[in-house]
């Protein structure tokens, strides 16, 4: 397999990605509303209450930041949509299939430009978020909470796996829908789990420390396994000819 042929796959799906407005809206708006507005509702509440306790606030700002995995496993969604089902929908598959490139270098090509994008968009709005957070809170805990582990577990190994996820998710809804739309939709029942643990985050049911993000990374990293087998038995060449139609 060689990866400049999947890269020139993955650069030609950029292009077509900045012609989508709701691809760009979802990639750099979104973030960007979570890195201010989760700050400016600390800062409101604060303001509110006078100041919010020091030792409730870390449990709300890695809840807080858990946000970005949600976040992360959305956008990678509406992306993926537009790669994959999008060659369905503009009848641009069986060109992509008659270059010399093999299923492994197209999947790969596709993956990396829904992770890409998705990934990098996260980490800039995370970035203004943490710079946003430390200037919020320095006063009331008397130090800088980010970085820590808990913020390097959930932004490396968490949000990554997440990204991968859907990537996976939209390879395989791929072969079976023939409109962005409905795929969109169908992804985003992905991020119902990760609202769940945010939901238990909050009400103190699970703490998201290093400990339990390490768990919730092996839950990802082992679906993510079995959804990249599934999703490379789908992505078949004479399979896509007769059946992404």
């Amino acid at each position: 397999m060689k990866l400049w042929k999947s890269w020139v796959i993955a650069t030609k799906d950029f292009s077509i990605f900045r012609k989508k407005k709701s691809v760009i809206y979802s990639v750099v708006l979104l973030p960007l509303l979570f890195a201010i507005g989760l700050p400016l509702t600390i800062g409101i509440s604060g303001s509110d209450t006078g100041s919010i306790p020091a030792t409730v606030l870390p449990p709300i700002l890695n809840a807080f930041l858990f946000f970005f995995v949600i976040l992360a496993a959305s956008i990678t969604t509406v992306i993926a949509s537009y790669s994959l089902i999008g060659e369905k929908v503009q009848k641009s598959i069986e060109p992509l299939l008659a270059t010399p490139t093999t299923d492994s270098e197209i999947l790969l090509g596709k993956c990396f430009a829904s992770f890409l994008p998705s990934i990098i968009a996260i980490y800039i709005g995370f970035i203004i978020f943490m710079v946003l957070i430390d200037k919020m809170t320095y006063n009331t805990l008397g130090y800088f909470f980010f970085p820590n582990w808990d913020m390097a577990v959930m932004m490396f190994v968490v949000t990554p796996l997440a990204c991968l996820l859907s990537v996976e998710l939209g390879v395989i809804l791929s072969a079976r829908v023939n409109d962005v739309r409905t795929a969109q939709q169908l992804g985003q029942l992905i991020i119902i789990p990760f609202f769940g643990i945010y939901i238990l985050s909050e009400i103190g049911y699970i703490a998201l420390h290093v400990n339990n993000l390490l768990i919730i990374s092996t839950i990802l990293l082992t679906v993510d396994l079995i959804l990249f087998y599934i999703s490379t038995l789908t992505f078949n060449r004479e399979e896509i000819l007769t059946n992404w139609k």
